[in-house]
């Protein structure tokens, strides 16, 4: 496992951005992880989608448009229908660009690369699950199934399956055995018959290079480290659909919400980066991190990564749950919104 450094520019913004809370502890720049939001082609198909093989409910249901909205997504023109949907404490949102409309869903797009993401959904029941979604005829992405080998010890016992959205987004279901990620899926899973599908545990994002990734979300925004994984061998190759391929993992969380895990792709290293996707494109996720002081850590932020938008714009309230929101891009790419909680 490498040794996660901190360079000297990211140790100052950390310890600038945290501040010390009235029980003495440190508190981290971002505080939860909200929403996974996704562009979807027809917001209707993918309503129906979540909620009828994956039992997501609807939430609200909005459609917004006007220049704060083209600042802060960067999208000039704009006319988004967006649609929250919940599945037990967590939450998706779908977007669809009535206008203007972005690109297809790359056809050839592989799980190495870098615009790669997904949300890993927990069951309860993997056979039933897969059982499930076979009856509704999702589109495979991995070979079927996979139990993780037990001489891993992070990652031995957990089953996951990938599967494709109809727009093409990468989803996957998992199922952890005792001990394993957060116990409240054992609790949810008790019971005579728990609910198939539980929730979210993370959304995960291929990386470059882990150590700069770390950089940006643990020494900058301050989420912690819960568990890292080296994982390869047949099952974790049929699970993604890459053959030879070797994953250092790593989890990150908040205090609140799903985590975020980081894939690099030790082997083979030949994904693609990111490039031009933009926020209208099918291809497009982002992930909303809520903050305290969304206007301190943007203008840190504007130092080290991208900017989709203008700056931290003000929406109204409601439709928009938050009302200072700013977006960003990672390293790689991946797009981060800021929000002031």
């Amino acid at each position: 496992m490498k040794t996660i450094r901190m360079t000297a520019l990211a140790l100052c913004l950390s310890v600038s951005l945290r501040t010390v809370g009235d029980d003495g502890r440190v508190e981290s720049p971002v505080v939860a992880i909200d929403a996974i939001g996704l562009t979807v082609a027809d917001a209707d198909r993918s309503i129906e989608f979540f909620s009828n093989v994956l039992s997501f409910e609807k939430v609200s249901d909005v459609e917004v448009a006007g220049d704060d909205w083209e600042h802060l997504e960067g999208v000039f023109g704009l006319r988004m229908r967006v649609v929250r949907m919940k599945l037990g404490d967590e939450s998706i949102e779908l977007q669809q660009y009535i206008a203007p409309e972005g690109r297809p869903f790359p056809a050839d797009t592989r799980a190495n690369d870098r615009w790669f993401q997904h949300v890993a959904i927990v069951t309860s029941d993997m056979a039933r699950a897969y059982a499930t979604l076979r009856e509704h005829h999702v589109r495979h992405a991995s070979s079927g199934p996979q139990k993780l080998p037990d001489w891993n010890p992070n990652a031995g016992g957990i089953e996951a399956f990938y599967f494709r959205d109809p727009d093409g987004h990468y989803l996957e279901v998992i199922h952890f055995p005792a001990g394993k990620s957060d116990p409240k899926w054992q609790r949810l899973g008790a019971g005579e018959k728990p609910p198939l599908f539980l929730g979210i545990d993370h959304t995960a994002i291929v990386v470059a290079n882990t150590d700069s990734s770390l950089a940006f979300y643990h020494d900058s925004l301050g989420l912690r480290v819960a568990g890292a994984s080296e994982n390869y061998g047949t099952e974790q190759e049929h699970l993604n659909n890459v053959f030879g391929a070797r994953l250092r993992i790593t989890a990150l969380r908040a205090e609140r919400g799903p985590g975020i895990e980081l894939l690099e792709y030790l082997a083979p290293r030949d994904g693609r980066p990111a490039s031009d996707v933009r926020l209208n494109d099918i291809a497009h996720w982002q992930t909303r991190l809520v903050s305290r002081d969304v206007d301190a850590l943007t203008n840190d932020a504007r130092r080290h990564v991208a900017f989709v938008s203008a700056g931290v714009v003000a929406l109204p309230v409601p439709p928009s749950a938050f009302a200072r929101r700013c977006i960003i891009r990672d390293p790689d790419g991946h797009a981060m919104e800021l929000a002031q909680e």
